[in-house]
């Protein structure tokens, strides 16, 4: 069971959308999953989601990436990823330090050959982690309600990842 005073965050990835709600309050953000970055070496973040091609069009040597578009694995560049994720997630609860840290149920969209492997498994829980999350849990399978969320009680079509 998630705790009640906590914020719980749905987040779902794909190649082509970083999806996130607050399962609470129901805010939501939902946008291309691509982060700007300013050229060597200083690298900085110059914009995320759909704001991150205009923002790197506005620097010269900026690029764009998309850390979840790979044709052989859903996390192509976990560093990225990281700091995409944890991004949106500010921007979704409002950045403030007196917040507690979001419990965050993570949703890989698709379904690989054989499934997702232990490492990528392992790369999309450490991905929470890193990104800030108290608690992460990895679900495989439909998408999920708010209140199969908020009850603990998941769908029989898919399974929670160890």
């Amino acid at each position: 069971m998630l705790s009640f005073f906590q914020s719980t965050i749905y987040v779902q990835i794909s190649p082509d959308r970083l999806s996130m709600r607050d399962v609470k309050s129901g805010q939501s953000i939902s946008e291309v999953p691509e982060l700007a970055i300013s050229a060597s070496p200083n690298q900085k973040i110059l914009g995320t989601g759909a704001e991150a091609r205009s923002a790197a069009a506005s620097q010269s040597g900026a690029i764009v990436v998309n850390p979840f578009a790979h044709p052989r694995s859903l996390v192509s560049d976990f560093t990225v990823a990281e700091q995409l994720i944890k991004a949106f997630l500010s921007r979704l609860m409002g950045g403030s330090i007196f917040k507690m840290s979001p419990e965050i149920v993570i949703h890989p969209q698709g379904s690989p050959d054989g499934g997702f492997t232990q490492v990528e498994n392992r790369a999309f829980r450490e991905l929470g982690l890193g990104a800030g999350a108290a608690k992460v849990i990895l679900w495989q399978g439909d998408d999920l309600t708010d209140q199969e969320i908020q009850s603990g009680q998941f769908s029989s079509r898919g399974r929670v990842c160890d």
